[in-house]
């Protein structure tokens, strides 16, 4: 099969393959409750042989998940099989379109794609916390799973130095980055309902806000936790537009595709070299060593 997602691309062409499997929704369904029914306990191993890859891939995970709902299930495993040519690559990097990982409520957070302090709604940076909290909280527990007593854990994190939530270079980052999604909309390079759509699924938090998640779940105990910073490079809007890009084009693409990512970036590079503040501006990374108990 093509890979990628091209005109040409199985990704693009595979609507036949699709109107298949929305078909057959009613017979797995029914397979799922049976098989679920059946489980003691209810611990479910999925295979899907001849996966492909893309929107049809993740639209067969999906519904085998949402058929297994009122299961009690312990959990569910999955086995992707197909040709080695398949593009594995571009299932994972789709599962963003899938990933509900992002909080309700952020409709309003128009032609931002984060905590922006002059024109986010009030709400956004609250609905952002608790979305942290929320994913530090399930992230702790799953880790709690998989180590034994006394094992340790280290992790390392973009933050924020300060309690306030507006205050932190991510946000100034974050607000370049959108002004410069802008400026392609202005000029006929993409359309405003793609950017109004579209929210970080990242978080600076403080130290506090670490400390207060870590505590809550009495998981695991905080042996130390600290932060430091780096500067952005303070000569080049160049460089911070390719260290960025290295580390969210995947995510980029799958939600505004390839065409865009270089007009995106150049456009990016152009307001970075041009904040007044860049050489003042850090990037918060925090520190933090856990023992379970």
């Amino acid at each position: 099969m093509v890979r990628g997602g091209g005109e040409t691309s199985y990704i693009t062409t595979s609507r036949l393959q699709q109107k298949a499997l929305l078909e057959t929704k009613p017979v797995l369904e029914k397979a799922m409750r049976q098989v679920c029914s059946a489980l003691l306990p209810p611990n479910l191993v999925v295979c899907d042989l001849g996966c492909g890859s893309g929107d049809n891939t993740l639209i067969f995970l999906s519904e085998v998940i949402k058929a297994s709902r009122g299961h009690n299930m312990v959990g569910i495993q999955f086995f992707l099989n197909d040709l080695r040519g398949n593009d594995f690559n571009h299932i994972f990097q789709s599962v963003e379109q899938f990933n509900n990982s992002l909080p309700d409520g952020l409709d309003g957070n128009k032609r931002n794609i984060y905590i922006a302090k002059a024109t986010s709604p009030p709400c956004v940076a609250q609905l952002y916390q608790e979305q942290f909290q929320k994913d530090m909280m399930l992230f702790l527990k799953l880790r709690y799973d998989e180590l034994g007593i006394g094992g340790k854990m280290v992790l390392t994190f973009l933050g924020r130095k300060e309690e306030g939530i507006y205050s932190d270079s991510l946000n100034y980052l974050c607000e370049l980055l959108a002004q410069s999604l802008q400026s392609l909309v202005d000029k006929g390079l993409m359309e405003e309902d793609k950017l109004n759509s579209f929210n970080l699924p990242i978080y600076g938090a403080s130290t506090d806000e670490v400390k207060a998640a870590v505590k809550q779940t009495g998981l695991f105990d905080i042996n130390e936790i600290k932060l430091f910073e780096s500067n952005w490079d303070p000569y080049s809007g160049v460089n911070v537009a390719k260290f960025l890009r290295a580390v969210i084009e995947t995510l980029f693409v799958s939600h505004f595709g390839e065409s865009i990512l270089d007009a995106l970036f150049k456009e990016f590079a152009s307001k970075v070299a041009g904040y007044p503040e860049r050489e003042k501006t850090k990037y918060t990374v925090i520190v933090l060593s856990l023992q379970r108990r």
